[in-house]
């Protein structure tokens, strides 16, 4: 069974910067693909950042050039760097891991989620 923890969330002013960390203990994050997704009050779940097995890294506009997801193997651990927050990004911040499937990331394991508040 896969375990994702995160942590790192908490509250900071619209510029502020934080990052989120998600252990994977006993697996190497590069044994997966990863993204992190967010889910704010009365919205779907969105994906802010994915990272595949060879380092390769998306994101959408929203969040282009202020995010950055970044893994540490050795350390079994996925990184989302944030920098100019907005109110916007206001949410409950999760990481994910799965494999990849016809071209895409199935994610199957997920963490419980770390709360980001930026406040204005």
């Amino acid at each position: 069974q896969v375990h994702l923890v995160e942590s790192g969330g908490g509250s900071v002013q619209a510029g502020g910067s934080l990052t989120l960390s998600c252990a994977v203990p006993g697996y190497s994050p590069g044994s997966f693909c990863m993204g992190w997704f967010r889910q704010a009050s009365g919205k779907e779940r969105e994906g802010v950042a994915t990272i595949d097995s060879y380092g390769s890294t998306t994101y959408p506009d929203s969040v282009k050039g202020r995010f950055t997801i970044s893994k540490d193997n050795a350390k079994n651990t996925l990184y989302l760097q944030m920098n100019s927050l907005k109110p916007e990004d206001t949410a409950n911040y999760y990481c994910a891991a799965g494999r990849p499937r016809w071209g895409a990331c199935v994610y199957n394991y997920w963490g419980q989620g770390t709360q980001v508040t930026v406040s204005s």
